[in-house]
């Protein structure tokens, strides 16, 4: 009797931990910060605005990083996964950085929200060869493609 009854208590004391560890592990998917394990996510939510300069409505998309990926971004995937790998990805250029005075393209885009629990304001361009550097290093968070004319058209 007194075996049964230990074994009842172990069971019932396992049972509550997995369910308060089940609790935990559950990322928000609203963006939001959350906890894993007891450890506090920090919350990657981006709104990305994108101008091809060429007379075309400007397209919008959302994208969220923060141990799932979500939003309305089209390769969200492959964007959380190259932000993830880039040093400060949202650093502003310096103000004393000389650049080649080349001209990429009229695209703009703008990218807001937070990265690391950090708020993101970048405004980025294809004006000079240090913006569009700074463009072409987005990679996939940029998903549109600049500088392809048709040799035929």
């Amino acid at each position: 009797m007194r075996r049964t009854s230990l074994l009842l208590a172990v069971l019932a004391l396992t049972a509550c931990g997995s369910e308060a560890a089940g609790d935990a592990a559950s990322p928000s998917p609203s963006g939001d910060p959350g906890t894993v394990a007891g450890i506090e996510q920090t919350q990657n939510d981006l709104r990305i605005d994108v101008d091809r300069g060429d007379g075309t409505p400007p397209e919008s998309w959302t994208l969220v990083c923060a141990g799932f990926v979500e939003g309305s971004h089209p390769q969200a995937q492959a964007a959380c996964d190259h932000l993830a790998g880039m040093t400060e990805p949202f650093a502003p250029l310096a103000d004393d950085l000389m650049c080649t005075e080349q001209y990429g393209g009229a695209q703009t885009a703008r990218i807001t929200g937070r990265w690391a629990g950090e708020p993101v304001e970048l405004e980025l361009s294809r004006t000079d060869g240090c913006r569009i550097s700074q463009w072409d290093a987005f990679g996939p968070v940029l998903p549109i493609p600049v500088g392809v004319t048709d040799p035929l058209g």
